[in-house]
C-alpha cells in the first residue's frame, strides 16, 4: 500500500469496518459487456452489467436489450407476449407501416386542420441497419440562434433551400415535409401501440418520460442530415430559436412573411406575432415578461432540475401507459418551458378546437418552427450538463441506455439507434453556436427575494383543503394544502440532499384541451384569495399537458424547494410544513384530480464532509448508506498485460429488488474542510460513472448487480497513475439505494479489444 494515503475503509451508515478485498468465492449470474460512454466528454467509461438472462415458460430465454422503439423498428428479440407487465425493459415499438394506425389521440376528428394517416411508408427490402457515428473527420455541424439570421446569410438560404426541396417532394416519400412531419405524430398521437412487447393494448408514447428528450435528438440529428442531403451540403445546420435569451424571445423574422416562404406555417396564433415575446410560464400577465421569462429557464434548468429523474422525466417501460411509469413525473423542460411555447405559437383552441400546428402534437411537425423550438430544447439538455452541478447527469439505467429507435437517415436506409449513442454530441459532430454557459442570461436569474416585512406567511387557523383519502379535486377554484416537510438527520450527509415537492396522480378524462395549472408554496394569502405572479418567488412551477385524449392515467411533477424556500425567507429550520395553493389554469375549466401531494428528500450531490476513518477489519459484505469508501488495491502491470485496461468492478445484492442508484468517485479529495466549490461533480475528473438499475421483479437474479468503469483515463486526468491503489467512493442517489448490500470490490487489468 501506498503511504500518502492513510488506511481507509469507510461507511456513513454502517459502522462496521470490512476488508475491500476477499477470497471467498462470490456467485453471480450477470457479466459483463462491452464499454459503452455516459458522459459527452467521454472522460468516463461505464461499462453496464450484460442484461440479465429470464429463464422462460418452455425454455425461451430473452435478452433485455434487443429491443425497440422507434420508427420502423424491427422485432429482434423472442416473442414477448407472455411477459408479465411488471417486466422492466426498454419499450419495443412495431415495424415501418405493417401495425401502424390512423392517429386519434388528442384529436377532435370533426375539426382536424391535418391528415390523422401518420404512418410511414415502407420500401421493400429495406432491413434495418445498425447506427454508425459519422466519420470522424466529418465536420461539425454548428447550429446557429435564429434571432441572428443576418449573421448567417449563407446558413440562411440553405436552410431556405433545403425546406422547398422538402416541401416540393411527393408525400410519400420518407423525406417529404409530410412525411417528416408524421413521424411526431405517429408516436405521439397513438398510432403505435407496444405490440411487439406483448402489450397491444398499451399505446406507444414519446412524451411524459426519460424518452422525451433522446427520441426528438434522434428525429432533429435525421432531419438536419436530410436536409442537407437534399441541397448537397454537409455542413448544413438547422438554426435553434433561442427563447431563453431575451434577444430572441420573439418569433424570429425569418420565419414571418406569406406562403412564398418556405419558413413560413398559416397555422400560427396572430396575435403572437413579432413583436409579441413568447410566454415560457402561460402566465405572466402584466408583469415583466422578459425577466419572468429568464427565471422560467432558471427554474426548468436548475431549481426544479436538481437530479436526472427530474429533468428527464419518470421510468418508462414496457407494459407501462404512456404516463404510468414506475416514476410518474414529467421532466422540468418538458412540463414547462417546452409545452409553453407549443401552445404559445399554435392556434388558440377558441379558433381551431385542436389548436394547430404547433398546439397540438398530430400537427406540430408541419410548422417549421417546431424543429427549431425543439433544437432549442436539445439545447437546454446541453446546457443542463454544461452546469456541471451535482446529479446533472443522464439516466443511467439500463433500461433508457437501451432503448432505441429506427430512422430513415439521409441515404433512405432505416438505421436503429440508442439512448446510449445520443450522449455524446461531439461524436455525433454537431454542437450550438454562442452557447456558453458561463454568459447564458438565465444562470443568476432567481426571483426576487421577498421583503421579510412583506411576508404574510399562512397560519393553521385559515382553511386549507385536506388531503385525505380521497384526490384532490381541481376545477375552477383554487386549492390549498399544507403539507409536511420531512425532517433532515442532524448529520453531515443531508447537506448533499434536496427539498422536492411531487405532486403525483395527476389524473383528467376525455378531454382535447390544454390542461394546466400553477403550483404557488406559501403565498400571501390575500382576501380574495388573489394569486402571485409566476414572477414571483412563490411560484414554484407549472404543470401543463397538451392535450392527447383521455389522460386517466396518473402522471406527476416535480418542484425543487430549496431555492424558493430561501427566496421567501421561509424559516427551513423549525418550519414543519409549507401550504401548497393550486390554481387551474385549463380554459373553459376540466376537472383534474390529484392523488399525493407530498415533500421528499432527494440526495443529489457529494456529502459536505469525509467520514471516519476505521481501523478493524471484517468481511464483506456491508450496507452501502449515504457513502461509502474503500481503498482498493491496483493490479500490478508487466509485459504480459501492458496492452490492457483498469477496470473497477462492483458487485452487489439488494434482497427486496429495489431500484439501485449510485455514483462513484475514485480518489476524490473531500475532507471535513472542504470547500463547497473543491466537492468533485460529474464534471470532475474523479468522477468514475454511475450505475442505475430499476427493479425487474425477477426473484431468481434480479437484485443482484454489477457495475464495471474504466479507470485509466481517470488516473491520468487525476495524476495517480503510479499509486498502487485507489479510494473508491460510492454515493447513493436514492434513499433506497442506501440499504445496497456491497459484496465485492475491485480492480482488475482486462486487454483492450482490438478490431
Amino acid at each position: 500500500m501506498s503511504s500518502s494515503i492513510p488506511p481507509l475503509i469507510t461507511s456513513s451508515l454502517n459502522t462496521s469496518p470490512f476488508k475491500a478485498r476477499t477470497n471467498k468465492t462470490q456467485v453471480f449470474r450477470v457479466s459483463s459487456c462491452k464499454v459503452t460512454s455516459t458522459n459527452d466528454n467521454n472522460d468516463h467509461q461505464l461499462i453496464l452489467p450484460e442484461t440479465q438472462k429470464l429463464i422462460l415458460p418452455n425454455n425461451m430465454n430473452v435478452d433485455r436489450r434487443n429491443l425497440l422503439v422507434g420508427l420502423g423498428g424491427v422485432c429482434t428479440a423472442a416473442n414477448l407476449a407472455s411477459l408479465s407487465s411488471a417486466f422492466a425493459a426498454p419499450i419495443e415499438a412495431p415495424d415501418v407501416a405493417s401495425v401502424c394506425k390512423v392517429a386519434t389521440s388528442g384529436i377532435n376528428p370533426d375539426a382536424v386542420k391535418r391528415t390523422q394517416k401518420c404512418c410511414p411508408p415502407s420500401i421493400p427490402g429495406k432491413d434495418v441497419e445498425p447506427f454508425k457515428f459519422p466519420k470522424e473527420d466529418e465536420e461539425v455541424r454548428m447550429r446557429w440562434p435564429a434571432h441572428k439570421a443576418d449573421q448567417y446569410p449563407q446558413q440562411v438560404q440553405w436552410y431556405k433551400d433545403a425546406i422547398k426541396k422538402m416541401r416540393d417532394l411527393p408525400d410519400n416519400h420518407p423525406h417529404s415535409f409530410v412525411q417528416q412531419a408524421s413521424i411526431h405524430c405517429a408516436y405521439c398521437n397513438g398510432g403505435y401501440t407496444q405490440e411487439l412487447s406483448g402489450f397491444p393494448d398499451v399505446e406507444l408514447q414519446i412524451h411524459n418520460s426519460w424518452l422525451f428528450f433522446p427520441f426528438h435528438r434522434w428525429y432533429l440529428y435525421f432531419y438536419e442530415r436530410i436536409l442537407g442531403n437534399l441541397i448537397g451540403e454537409p455542413t448544413f445546420a438547422l438554426p435553434y430559436w433561442n427563447w431563453d435569451d431575451p434577444a430572441g424571445m420573439q418569433i424570429p423574422n425569418i420565419f414571418l412573411g406569406d406562403k412564398s416562404n418556405p419558413l413560413y406555417d398559416e397555422f400560427r396564433n396572430t396575435k403572437h406575432l413579432p413583436p409579441a415575446l413568447v410566454d415560457l410560464a402561460l402566465g405572466a400577465g402584466n408583469k415583466d415578461q422578459e425577466k419572468c421569462n429568464l427565471i422560467t429557464v432558471h427554474r426548468d434548468l436548475i431549481t426544479n432540475a436538481v437530479d436526472d429523474t427530474s429533468f428527464f422525466g419518470g421510468v418508462y417501460v414496457a407494459g407501462n401507459e404512456p404516463v404510468q411509469n414506475r416514476d410518474p413525473s414529467v421532466g422540468s423542460v418538458e412540463a414547462g418551458s417546452h409545452t409553453a411555447v407549443h401552445v404559445w405559437v399554435g392556434r388558440p383552441r377558441s379558433e381551431f378546437p385542436n389548436g394547430e400546428d404547433m398546439g397540438n402534437f398530430y400537427s406540430a411537425g408541419y410548422d417549421p418552427l417546431f424543429y427549431v423550438h425543439h433544437t432549442n430544447v436539445d439545447r437546454m439538455w446541453k446546457l443542463w450538463k454544461d452546469l456541471c452541478l451535482p446529479g446533472h447527469v443522464e439516466p443511467a439505467e439500463e433500461d433508457w441506455l437501451n432503448a432505441s429507435y429506427v430512422f430513415y437517415d439521409e441515404n433512405l436506409n432505416l438505421v436503429r439507434v440508442s439512448n446510449r449513442d445520443s450522449v455524446n454530441i461531439q461524436k455525433l459532430k454537431f454542437d450550438y453556436a454562442e452557447s456558453n454557459i458561463k454568459t447564458v442570461p438565465w444562470r443568476d436569474s432567481r426571483p426576487d427575494k421577498r421583503n421579510p416585512k412583506s411576508q404574510n406567511v399562512v397560519h393553521a387557523s385559515q382553511p386549507l383543503d385536506a388531503p385525505g383519502k380521497d384526490p384532490l379535486v381541481l376545477k375552477d377554484k383554487n386549492v390549498r394544502v399544507r403539507v409536511g416537510r420531512p425532517e433532515r438527520p442532524n448529520d453531515d450527509y443531508t447537506k448533499g440532499y434536496k427539498e422536492i415537492l411531487f405532486i403525483d396522480g395527476i389524473a383528467y378524462k376525455n378531454t382535447n384541451k390544454v390542461v394546466s395549472f400553477d403550483v404557488f408554496v406559501n403565498d400571501e394569502v390575500s382576501a380574495d384569495d388573489k394569486a402571485l405572479s409566476v414572477c414571483d418567488p412563490e411560484y414554484a412551477g407549472g404543470f401543463a399537458q397538451i392535450a392527447h385524449g383521455d389522460m386517466s392515467m396518473p402522471c406527476g411533477a416535480r418542484f425543487g424547494l430549496d431555492d424558493l424556500l430561501a427566496n421567501t425567507n421561509y424559516n427551513t429550520k423549525d418550519g414543519k410544513a409549507v401550504v401548497v395553493k393550486l390554481v387551474p389554469k385549463t380554459n373553459p375549466p376540466e376537472e383534474i384530480t390529484i392523488k399525493k401531494i407530498e415533500i421528499k428528500q432527494v440526495p443529489v450531490s457529494f456529502p459536505f464532509a469525509d467520514t471516519k476513518i476505521l481501523k478493524t477489519e471484517v468481511p464483506l459484505p456491508v450496507t452501502l448508506g449515504n457513502i461509502l469508501k474503500v481503498r482498493v488495491d491496483r493490479p500490478q502491470r508487466t509485459d504480459k498485460n501492458k496492452e490492457s485496461k483498469e477496470i473497477l468492478i462492483i458487485k452487489g445484492i439488494y434482497p427486496d429488488n429495489k431500484a439501485v442508484k449510485f455514483d462513484v468517485f475514485v480518489n476524490d479529495k473531500v475532507k471535513e474542510n472542504t470547500k463547497k466549490e473543491d466537492i468533485p461533480t460529474p464534471c470532475s475528473p474523479e468522477y468514475a460513472g454511475r450505475f442505475a438499475r430499476v427493479p425487474l421483479n425477477d426473484d431468481v437474479s434480479s437484485s443482484l448487480i454489477e457495475a464495471k468503469f474504466e479507470l485509466d483515463k481517470l488516473f491520468r486526468d487525476t495524476k495517480t497513475e503510479n499509486q498502487k491503489e485507489a479510494v473508491v467512493a460510492l454515493l447513493a442517489k436514492t434513499v433506497e439505494t442506501r440499504g445496497l448490500s456491497i459484496t465485492d470490490i475491485k480492480i482488475e487489468l482486462v486487454p483492450i479489444e482490438t478490431k
